[in-house]
């Protein structure tokens, strides 16, 4: 593996999988909220920390490779808009046909462009009688997404300055999300404080450690097997001890940075297409579209999740094709990825 690889795409796609297998337990299951599905949600949620933090390595690349605020900016929404404006225009339109429902359509497009699908969730006509009513319950994530990327040039200006502190001012930035992410539920006077903890600032621990990772990758690359190994103990840790938790971030980013820069093969996946934006953003659509049609009563659970899974699978790969790719600049990694892996 040469200095300039990695494998953050392989990783990233993990984490997207990881949410995908979660949320095809829960929609698909016969029973709500049955042993699979509780079982698997420390895993999607690792899944969305995880790409938490090989964004905030990813973009941060990206932003101090820009020209400008400008081009950065022209970036990102290349790479996240297309795609994203399709996934809310296919059950949109669905909607119409099904329904002609022009106020409730108009509610969920004006909320969801702007990323904020929790004021419009659902749809008309659409998956009224599932389980779950969301059309798209994955897309919360997006809007944190979104929020990074507009203040990251801040961030970066601010450790710029700070010079030789700017490792402290991460250290603080890190402790005050933990601390909103992990205090805010007990304060009951708080409405929603659980939604609220789940948002920024308190998900900034995992984007300031991909931050960080992004300065340490230099370091970690001699060092990758001793650093995976001391990083996933602390990781266990943090599940196990409540006090460790706080540990939660920094230790993944320790993990996910020792599997992506350890010698050996660097498994290129982006080669064949970077799937792992549109597997995320598409699959719980489909997913509720199968458990719409009660094909986990017909065929059993595994079935269907095959189904699901090979759904899913074309779907993100056409997206990547079909808009993704045409999408992004000439020079972007993602469509010389197969040129030079």
């Amino acid at each position: 593996m040469t200095q300039s690889e990695n494998r953050y795409d392989l990783l990233r796609l993990v984490f997207a999988g990881c949410v995908f297998v979660y949320h095809g337990a829960e929609l698909l299951a016969l029973q709500p909220f049955g042993a699979l599905g509780l079982g698997l949600a420390p895993l999607a949620e690792l899944g969305i920390q995880g790409f938490f933090i090989v964004s905030g390595v990813l973009v941060t690349g990206s932003l101090e490779r820009s020209a400008s605020l400008a081009d950065y900016a022209g970036k990102r929404v290349r790479r996240l808009y297309p795609a994203y404006v399709v996934v809310l225009l296919i059950p949109a339109l669905t909607s119409l046909v099904l329904t002609g429902a022009w106020e409730g359509i108009a509610k969920y497009l004006g909320a969801n462009l702007v990323f904020l699908n929790f004021l419009a969730p659902d749809l008309p006509g659409l998956f009224e009688t599932n389980r779950f009513s969301e059309v798209n319950g994955a897309l919360w994530t997006l809007k944190i997404e979104v929020m990074f990327y507009a203040v990251l040039p801040l961030l970066i200006f601010a450790l710029r300055k700070a010079g030789r502190a700017q490792w402290l001012v991460m250290g603080l930035i890190y402790l005050a999300a933990e601390a909103w992410r992990q205090g805010l539920p007990s304060l009951s006077m708080v409405a929603q404080a659980d939604q609220l903890a789940r948002q920024l600032p308190g998900q900034m621990a995992f984007f300031i450690s991909g931050m960080a990772l992004w300065r340490l990758q230099a370091w970690i690359r001699p060092r990758a097997g001793l650093i995976f190994f001391g990083g996933a103990f602390v990781l266990a840790l943090s599940y196990l001890l409540p006090f460790a938790e706080v540990l939660r971030a920094a230790s993944l980013m320790a993990v996910i940075g020792a599997a992506a820069l350890a010698p050996g093969p660097a498994l290129p996946v982006a080669r064949y297409g970077d799937i792992s934006y549109g597997l995320y953003i598409t699959h719980f659509p489909i997913l509720q579209t199968i458990a719409a049609f009660h094909l986990t009563e017909r065929i059993g659970f595994w079935p269907a999740f095959g189904l699901a899974t090979v759904i899913v699978l074309a779907v993100s790969f056409a997206l990547w094709h079909l808009i993704e790719k045409p999408a992004l600049r000439t020079d972007s990694h993602y469509r010389r990825a197969k040129l030079i892996s």
